[in-house]
């Protein structure tokens, strides 16, 4: 099974970012096909983070607590908790086969290579570069 949070989280973050007003929890966890209450637990670690605030009662809702040029990639990654990046994993049937500890060595240190790779390229992309049609620039940058 996939593991769409990440995905699901820019999205939410880019159209925050396209209103004025507060969005509810009810709405945006309809617009990714979630419930408010698994919504509201997902987007815990961006708020902790400082990334978006949410209000309770009339007309509250979440909104950006910050421009999308001061958010990365990497800060929305590290905000939920680091899910994992690959699905590929290693046997751990025979530990005391050579040929078994010599296959998990060689993905271990590849599958590494490639995370680093991610997270140095997840670091050096900014949220508002991902905004469709407006070249990189907020509404809190206007």
């Amino acid at each position: 099974m996939k593991d769409t949070r990440l995905s699901d989280v820019l999205h939410v973050l880019l159209h925050l970012d396209q209103v004025e007003e507060p969005v509810t929890s009810e709405v945006l966890a309809q617009s990714i096909g979630t419930n408010p209450a698994v919504f509201r637990r997902t987007m815990a670690g961006l708020r902790n983070a400082g990334y978006v605030q949410a209000g309770r009662g009339q007309g509250g809702g979440w909104k950006l607590a910050r421009p999308l040029s001061q958010i990365s990639l990497l800060d929305v990654y590290q905000a939920l908790g680091q899910p994992t990046l690959f699905a590929i994993g290693n046997r751990s049937d025979r530990p005391d086969c050579k040929i078994e500890r010599n296959v998990n060595e060689a993905l271990k240190d590849t599958m590494s290579q490639a995370e680093d790779l991610f997270l140095q390229r997840f670091g050096a992309i900014s949220l508002d570069t991902l905004v469709p049609s407006r070249a990189g620039r907020s509404k809190h940058e206007r």
